[in-house]
């Protein structure tokens, strides 16, 4: 048995065990009281759906994937009315927000999308049970 193949369960070992770390590095920095939460609503020109859907989608996913203080860029759309837009966007504090907004991702996404969208309203909120909010993302 070689040296390598030995070695190898404590390096999985020592990787999981990091991740997990981190992850509990990240839960215990944020704060409910510094998150920001803000719903968005939009409406899209109709002529845009098919396009801003596309382009929305990927800055979600890029956001998450990149940036640890994305907790969530949740986009959804009214079943009655497509291109009447929400999404649920939090974040771990106030820095993670501004970070974001520099972020190559959403630049595109925001110079892509203007001519798409007819309105936008940003309404920020405040968490009533942080514990809860941790409860409903577990469950994914």
């Amino acid at each position: 048995m070689s040296y390598l193949n030995v070695l190898r369960p404590f390096f999985l070992i020592f990787l999981i065990c990091s991740s997990c770390a981190q992850k509990q590095n990240l839960k215990a920095k944020i704060k409910s009281e510094e998150m920001i939460i803000r719903m968005c609503e939009i409406q899209i020109d109709p002529k845009y759906f098919t396009e801003y859907i596309s382009i929305l989608k990927e800055e979600a996913e890029v956001s998450i994937r990149l940036e640890p203080g994305v907790i969530s860029i949740y986009p959804m759309y009214q079943k009655e009315s497509k291109t009447e837009i929400r999404i649920l966007e939090i974040y771990a504090d106030k820095k993670a927000y501004e970070a974001h907004l520099q972020t190559p991702h959403f630049i595109h996404y925001k110079t892509t999308t203007s001519k798409m969208v007819k309105s936008l309203k940003l309404i920020d909120m405040n968490v009533i049970d942080k514990d809860m909010m941790e409860q409903i993302f577990k469950k994914l």
